[in-house]
């Protein structure tokens, strides 16, 4: 007779072989009652409503988001096909969403569909889905299909939004607009649908946004037709100037954007950089006093569980790769990493206060960090040295947060962009707060993104003259928590607040901080 474990083995082949369709979202129709019974028992599915499931692991913790997070678009997609085939798509504000890559800002899904009944259906974590009925569907390319969600095209959802759009989520419709590529399709909808105050409000609306030449060929198309266009803006502050020379991507634009509206709160929130030190050599010296108490919180943040005398132990080269003990000690082998890495970051840091432009060093040694993050696991066996090899090859999820990084195609457009950011930004806590906030927004790696965060920030800060500053583990969820609502919600003077307050308090000359202050 079969044990137990042997037949949730069964149950979980038949779970593998859907994941390996790309299914993470199971429905009662894609397994057997049995199987869903023990691998619910079991903590491999966690319900979402009656008849549907996602991928879940054993022991996670109730109200962890991060399953939910990596698999809501695919739930929305399979669920809503379940009910009404293709006639359904995400409200016109909900599309612009997606287009533009921009978090919801509530979390109940809009569904718009002929066979709608305008009822609420409550999901977990606090999500739903509203269905609203509505009496026809768009045709043709007026409906596209974006991640898996059918979706408005991006010029017919502009053309169905309300003015209030504009002023409640002004960034996205501004990244909206910025990705519009011309305004034919745009012209075509307002003609089409009879809608010459709408039109008159979008031609107000490109104009603010830069876009002269576009919004002066809107308006002579929609007068050519008979149409009196009358220009209101929609917006209710001027949108902020977005370069041209910003590749056309909802990502890059978005991170320009977010430097672009946030950087006033971070000075306000500042004292003046102090200026590059008259003595680079002590500057330096202060920074190795903290590195003890800088690298046990920046572990202990990520789930690593070091001592001082490990940290010690390390630093004073009493390690071995090839030892028994610390060849399969996930710490030990994080400790050295992280001593290597940050012997990477001083030697930036000297670059950069010998007169080097900040964001240009960064780039050029930003690699030489990451590598040495993870050397010794490379040579332990754990990691293969192509690992090391440029930016993630897949999706990753932050636990229990809103904001979902950007697809690893997207990546490799948004971390060039971050380095030019950098280098054009003369403030230095501005360069400290936003280069460790739009990296870890970005998560351009599988692992070690908020050691590499808090790395790229003391070294910012450092262009500037200001003090390395350690983030307490004691602090961790404070510090994940002002992340999370700058991400999510467009708020940076929660992090920027935090990351003040450390400062002053570790700004002494002679301070030297222990562990003990930080736990």
């Amino acid at each position: 007779m079969a044990t137990i474990q042997e037949l949730i083995a069964k149950s979980l082949e038949r779970l593998r072989d859907l994941h390996k369709s790309g299914r993470f979202v199971v429905s009662s129709e894609d397994l057997s009652a049995t199987d869903r019974t023990r691998l619910l028992k079991a903590g491999y599915l966690k319900r979402v409503i009656r008849g549907w499931y996602l991928t879940s692991r054993p022991g996670e913790r109730d109200g962890d988001t991060t399953a939910w997070q990596a698999t809501w678009k695919e739930f929305v997609a399979r669920y809503s096909e379940k009910r009404f085939g293709s006639d359904w798509y995400l409200s016109p504000e909900q599309s612009l969403h997606a287009h533009t890559a921009t978090p919801l800002p509530s979390r109940q899904i809009l569904i718009h569909s002929t066979a709608g009944h305008n009822n609420v259906t409550p999901l977990i974590h606090g999500w739903s889905i509203l269905d609203i009925k509505v009496p026809v569907l768009p045709i043709g390319d007026d409906r596209q299909v974006n991640n898996g969600l059918r979706v408005l095209s991006l010029p017919y959802a502009l053309a169905q939004v309300s003015e209030s759009f504009f002023q409640l989520q002004s960034a996205a419709a501004q990244i909206a607009l910025e990705l519009l590529p011309d305004t034919s399709d745009l012209a075509r909808i307002l003609i089409a649908a009879g809608k010459p105050a709408v039109g008159g409000r979008l031609v107000a609306a490109l104009r603010a946004a830069g876009r002269e030449g576009d919004a002066a060929n809107l308006r002579k198309t929609l007068e050519a037709v008979g149409y009196r266009v009358i220009e209101v803006n929609p917006f209710t502050s001027p949108p902020l100037f977005i370069a041209p020379a910003v590749k056309r991507s909802p990502y890059v634009l978005r991170i320009h954007q977010m430097w672009t509206s946030m950087r006033s709160a971070i000075i306000d929130a500042f004292d003046a950089p102090p200026g590059v030190p008259g003595d680079i050599e002590a500057y330096l010296a202060d920074v190795e006093a903290r590195y003890v108490a800088d690298a046990y919180n920046s572990l202990s943040i990520e789930g690593y569980t070091v001592t001082e005398q490990l940290i010690e132990r390390v630093r004073a080269g009493n390690w071995n790769a090839d030892s028994g003990e610390d060849k399969h000690s996930r710490d030990a082998l994080a400790a050295k990493g992280y001593s290597l890495a940050h012997n990477e970051v001083k030697k930036t840091i000297a670059q950069i206060l010998a007169g080097a432009n900040a964001g240009a060093a960064l780039r050029s040694s930003f690699v030489n960090w990451n590598i040495a993050l993870w050397t010794p696991s490379v040579q332990a066996g754990i990691l293969r040295p192509e690992d090391l090899a440029g930016y993630r090859n897949g999706p990753v999820f932050i636990r229990n947060a809103d904001h979902v990084p950007p697809p690893r195609e997207a990546v490799r457009d948004c971390m060039p962009e971050l380095f030019d950011l950098l280098e054009r930004e003369e403030h230095a806590a501005v360069r400290a707060v936003l280069g460790h906030f739009i990296f870890v927004f970005i998560h351009p790696y599988m692992d070690g993104n908020g050691r590499l965060g808090r790395f790229l920030m003391n070294a910012m800060f450092a262009s500037g003259g200001y003090s390395w500053t350690v983030v307490p583990v004691g602090r961790r969820d404070d510090y994940m928590d002002a992340l999370d609502q700058a991400s999510g919600k467009g708020n940076i003077e929660a992090f920027a607040n935090f990351l003040s307050e450390l400062l002053s308090a570790q700004s002494e000359p002679a301070y030297v901080p222990k562990k003990e202050q930080f736990t």
